[in-house]
């Protein structure tokens, strides 16, 4: 972190003042508080606290059945739901030993990688708009409006999607939802390419960010930091490559790292990943042309809920209904833990089980709590225009911040 003068609270020459900055504040882009000491313009000290929204998700998700924890997972980091929705789904799929089809682990990457470009699309247009442009944030967000129209073919859902059941998808991909993707593949580039030729040598907006809460790799590896920041601070670690998942070992993609961890860097690694989520999906709608079109879900009766038609139709099928939705069919006494790349770091499941239809202990490792501890250390010596850029660029979501 930088080097800032160091105050004393108790050198009668400092008159310092009192900041609540938060919960309500609209730069803290979200509900959770910051109570700083200042000296003019300059922050002393800081204490951050949580808990406005705490929903205790958790414990619920310890009272419902695995296949009703999906909307849960939705209201972590809302801004790109559909990730929490795939590693929940792929960690029941770990505790129960379910092999998914390669169609479904294809489709699941193009859902995931669309969720992380809305949500790389949300922090680097808002960061534009703490430094005053408003512009850029305008212009991306019709495509984030995009791809919530994919979500729409996909699962009837926008915001918190809901998307997909343990083993699979609930439905098909329609041709709808296909064309959609693809018009956004070819429009959504150019778009990208205006939107970082607006800031990335924007003199203004360089001098706002560069250099600005600049963290070493070493300080960001002891506070447990992922996802972006841990990479624009020059560490090149990512699950999808580190421990793939949903077969990301099938696809190449590179790893954008930054050099000194900067607000700037972290702009620019955002950026970056966005081309390579697209670059992710093209190859995805590829590899899909080889596996059978019909294919959906993993061939497991036991766990996937049957379609309603064949439930109101097929004996077999409504017992299999009745059994799953009243928690008959044993599962393993065991513990898992699974994770995926976020689009604020790793994203983690770890899942104590006792044999029935609910977890016996869920904790779910939110990469916005772990990374936002960081801040108030990280702010001491800063100037409070400095630290709310500083809190953009961490794309804290109250959400997953707060569950």
């Amino acid at each position: 972190m930088q080097n800032h003068p160091v105050y004393t609270d108790n050198d009668p020459q400092n008159e310092l003042s009192t900041l609540n900055l938060g919960p309500t504040h609209p730069a803290t882009h979200g509900v959770f508080q910051n109570v700083l000491q200042l000296d003019g313009e300059r922050i002393v000290s800081g204490v951050s606290t949580i808990g406005y929204i705490h929903r205790a998700f958790e414990k619920i998700a310890e009272h419902r059945p695995f296949y009703q924890i999906t909307p849960l997972t939705d209201r972590l980091n809302y801004c790109s739901s559909p990730i929490n929705n795939m590693g929940w789904h792929m960690t029941v799929e770990k505790l129960l030993g379910i092999t998914t089809p390669k169609r479904v682990d294809y489709l699941r990457v193009i859902v995931m990688e669309l969720a992380r470009i809305s949500d790389h699309i949300v922090c680097n247009g808002v960061l534009g708009v703490d430094t005053g442009a408003f512009t850029g944030f305008l212009y991306m967000m019709e495509y984030r409006e995009a791809i919530y129209e994919i979500y729409e073919e996909v699962c009837g859902s926008r915001l918190t999607t809901n998307i997909g059941r343990i083993g699979g998808f609930e439905r098909n991909f329609n041709a709808i939802a296909f064309a959609k993707l693809r018009k956004f593949l070819v429009d959504f580039p150019k778009t990208l390419k205006e939107f970082e030729s607006l800031f990335n040598r924007n003199r203004i907006f360089v001098d706002r960010t560069k250099g600005v809460a600049a963290v070493t790799a070493e300080e960001a590896l002891s506070f447990s930091w992922s996802g972006p920041l841990l990479r624009a601070a020059g560490v090149d670690y990512d699950v999808r490559a580190m421990n793939p998942y949903s077969s990301y070992e099938d696809f190449e993609f590179e790893v954008p790292v930054g050099e000194n961890g900067d607000v700037y860097n972290r702009f620019l690694v955002r950026n970056e990943e966005m081309w390579q989520s697209l670059r992710l999906i093209e190859q995805a709608l590829v590899k899909l042309e080889k596996e059978p079109s019909d294919i959906f879900h993993a061939d497991v009766p036991e766990f996937y809920l049957p379609p309603k038609e064949e439930v109101y139709n097929n004996m077999e099928a409504l017992i299999y209904h009745f059994k799953i939705v009243m928690g008959e069919i044993p599962t393993p006494n065991t513990e898992v833990y699974h994770s995926v790349e976020g689009a604020n770091g790793e994203l983690g499941f770890y899942l104590i089980n006792d044999g029935g239809r609910s977890p016996y202990r869920l904790h779910f490792r939110r990469p916005s709590f772990i990374n936002y501890q960081m801040y108030a250390p990280m702010s001491r010596g800063m100037l409070l225009s400095d630290a709310i850029i500083n809190m953009s660029s961490l794309n804290v979501i109250a959400g997953e911040l707060d569950a």
